[in-house]
């Protein structure tokens, strides 16, 4: 009895540290407004992505779901439409496994929209394969798709003024590599069939998102526009649909009874979002609703502005 005693006070302690640490829950205390502004979000449609539609959606904003898949955009804006009475929620195409399409869609925006206030770079994926251009799938989607996306709509949210870029990062950057002699070479950061290698992979793009921010918010010095990376914390979401059944069996359960909801893991995007008076604070990393330190790697400024010509380059930006 004793042992089984113990056992369940060392399970309950472990489950209270991790909540208070890792799974930690934060909350958006942000109330600028956003209405009849304008918003990009990427991967909108769902988890993370759908969750900040509805709020932005409930305080007005004029919200752009730039997704791949059109049915399940379609879905979650009646969906949004259902739950915040908002008709100002819209579906443009976008698939960031393809320049030519982030170019497309960046072209019908700038055609039909007037203005840009917040980019919200938050779609992101964890799987092995190339992009139509023959990049590493999660270099491509998580980091070079949302450069160019980024760099082609830079003038229009300085027209607007006060626009802010949100690039959805992950605690995981910290374990992230960047050889960008092999990146020139391979196309990629990190491929292979086995969950370590597209694991290292998606670490490697995501120290791509922080060091990303970094640089684009030394280039945004003494315009109107700024910039921050987010954690949304560890989140229940559809990120590693592409994982084998294995895996899933094994994450499932753990996710099930620690893993953020995508409402709670929105809250940092959102605080970076509404917050009033992060502009000194632009190029930074936030968790939590609150901004973080890094790695040294996460802040290197010879790699970060290397990074940024080597993927003009990939781009045809330069």
């Amino acid at each position: 009895m004793f042992q089984l005693l113990l056992l369940a006070a060392v399970l309950l302690g472990g489950y209270l540290v991790l909540t208070q640490t890792l799974f930690k829950r934060s909350k958006c205390k942000g109330t600028a407004a956003v209405a009849g502004k304008t918003v990009i979000i990427t991967g909108g449609n769902t988890g993370i992505g759908k969750a900040t539609v509805l709020q932005l959606a409930r305080r007005g904003a004029r919200v752009i779901l730039a997704c791949r898949n059109r049915d399940k955009a379609e879905t979650a804006i009646t969906h949004v439409q259902e739950e915040t009475g908002s008709t100002d929620v819209i579906y443009m195409p976008l698939d960031l496994a393809s320049l030519k399409s982030v170019r497309c869609f960046a072209e019908m925006f700038l055609k039909t929209e007037t203005r840009l206030d917040l980019l919200i770079n938050n779609a992101g994926l964890v799987a092995d394969g190339r992009t139509e251009d023959g990049f590493g799938i999660q270099f491509g989607v998580n980091h070079l798709g949302h450069f160019l996306l980024t760099n082609l709509l830079l003038e229009r949210l300085k027209e607007s003024g006060g626009g802010r870029v949100i690039t959805l990062s992950s605690m995981a950057h910290r374990w992230g590599h960047i050889d960008l002699e092999a990146l020139a070479v391979n196309r990629h950061l990190g491929t292979g069939q086995y969950s370590w290698q597209f694991f290292q992979a998606y670490c490697n793009s995501k120290l791509c998102n922080v060091l990303f921010t970094h640089e684009l918010g030394k280039r945004l010095q003494g315009s109107s526009v700024t910039c921050y990376s987010v954690h949304p914390g560890v989140v229940r979401t559809e990120l590693s649909r592409h994982v084998g059944l294995w895996q899933k069996v094994f994450i499932e359960p753990v996710a099930q009874l620690l893993f953020l909801d995508p409402e709670a893991g929105a809250q940092t995007t959102l605080h970076c979002c509404l917050q009033e008076g992060l502009e000194p604070l632009s190029g930074r990393y936030f968790s939590c609703c609150s901004v973080q330190d890094v790695c040294a790697a996460a802040q290197d400024d010879a790699v970060a502005r290397r990074l940024w010509e080597v993927s003009e380059q990939l781009c045809g930006l330069s």
